[in-house]
């Protein structure tokens, strides 16, 4: 590295993340690459994660009020010096080198406009099963679409500033879905890659409920944009685990109908169980391997819920596509987003 290397913008968006912004900061103050500005954008926290970042002598930029995601990155890049724009979320850990490998990759290909990590199969902190099966999950879904993408991966990623202005802010009209508006918009100019060389750990989800929650809203939110598409982007969700969702709602479906007729109709949701299986048959070899056949049955049973939520999110997300002309313009470059105040330095 030498004091012509480009000067790289960490922006960390966090709202009530204190338990874990503090390995995060951590994780990038022991960053390999040095010339890096640190900045933490906190969405209108309750808790001591403004404490937090201060103690570790970080940059905070406040908003006036709890706005969203979206926003904060935006806030962030506002103040950010940066040639290199790098976002991470306040429950995201990288890797020493992870500013470095997404450097140099951004540096050797003009034509890349964003490189985005895959989190370790391990979660950042052990809190639950529940976070274990999400860990495991989630790194099995990433690392299958290594390689060129469309869906943004936005909780680790890089991209030249250039691109950013270029592409314009995050939409903050989006509060779950706007790394897939991002990415839909980003790589109809430039290429995009998520890669295990860059690497980092996830405080992922560990309680049902709340990880239910947030899956069903994802999924009813993606309609207007993949409707409009009529395809799905590239990396993570694909036909085929779209499927295997649909089908999960299937056989829970077919029970009602399945009992009045024995064990004849016993076959019905055991055949759309076994097509939600065979969906992600590769999963489920890689979860057996690393964890044995006990826990291969308790990952089976959350992810046959997680399968019933997606669909029914999407199941919902359809019927509300079909009955508001409002939801189908979500998506829409022409409505106007919410304004984003610049906050305040401290």
């Amino acid at each position: 590295m030498t004091e012509h290397s480009p000067l790289v913008s960490v922006i960390v968006p966090n709202y009530n993340y204190a338990a874990s912004l503090e390995l995060c900061l951590r994780a990038m103050q022991a960053q390999t690459y040095r010339r890096i500005e640190l900045i933490v954008v906190d969405d209108g926290s309750t808790d001591d994660s403004v404490e937090v970042a201060r103690r570790l002598g970080v940059r905070v930029v406040r908003t006036e009020h709890n706005m969203g995601v979206a926003a904060a990155r935006n806030l962030g890049a506002a103040h950010a010096r940066g040639e290199i724009l790098v976002f991470v979320d306040s429950d995201v850990a990288a890797y020493p080198d992870a500013v470095e490998v997404a450097v140099g990759m951004l540096a050797a290909d003009p034509r890349l406009g964003a490189v985005c990590s895959i989190h370790d199969p391990e979660p950042l902190v052990r809190h639950s099963l529940v976070e274990e099966y999400r860990a495991l999950q989630y790194y099995y879904w990433t690392a299958s679409s290594e390689g060129p993408i469309s869906f943004l991966f936005s909780a680790l990623m890089a991209m030249p500033r250039r691109v950013f202005d270029e592409i314009g802010p995050f939409n903050t009209r989006l509060r779950e879905t706007e790394e897939v508006d991002y990415g839909h918009r980003l790589t109809q100019r430039y290429g995009m890659v998520l890669t295990s060389a860059i690497r980092s750990r996830h405080d992922h989800d560990h309680e049902l409920p709340g990880l239910l929650r947030k899956l069903y809203r994802r999924g009813r939110a993606r309609v207007p944009l993949y409707a409009r598409r009529r395809r799905f982007a590239r990396g993570f969700e694909t036909s085929n685990r779209a499927g295997g969702s649909l089908a999960a709602l299937a056989a829970l479906a077919a029970i009602p109908v399945a009992v009045p007729l024995g064990a004849a109709g016993a076959a019905l949701p055991a055949l759309a169980l076994a097509v939600s299986v065979a969906a992600d048959l590769g999963m489920y070899r890689f979860v057996l391997r690393r964890r044995g056949p006990l826990f291969l049955l308790y990952f089976g049973a959350v992810h046959f819920l997680v399968n019933v939520t997606i669909a029914a999110g999407v199941a919902a997300g359809a019927a509300r596509w079909l009955c508001s002309a409002r939801f189908r313009r979500l998506y829409d470059p022409d409505l106007p987003m919410r304004s984003s105040a610049l906050g305040e330095a401290m």
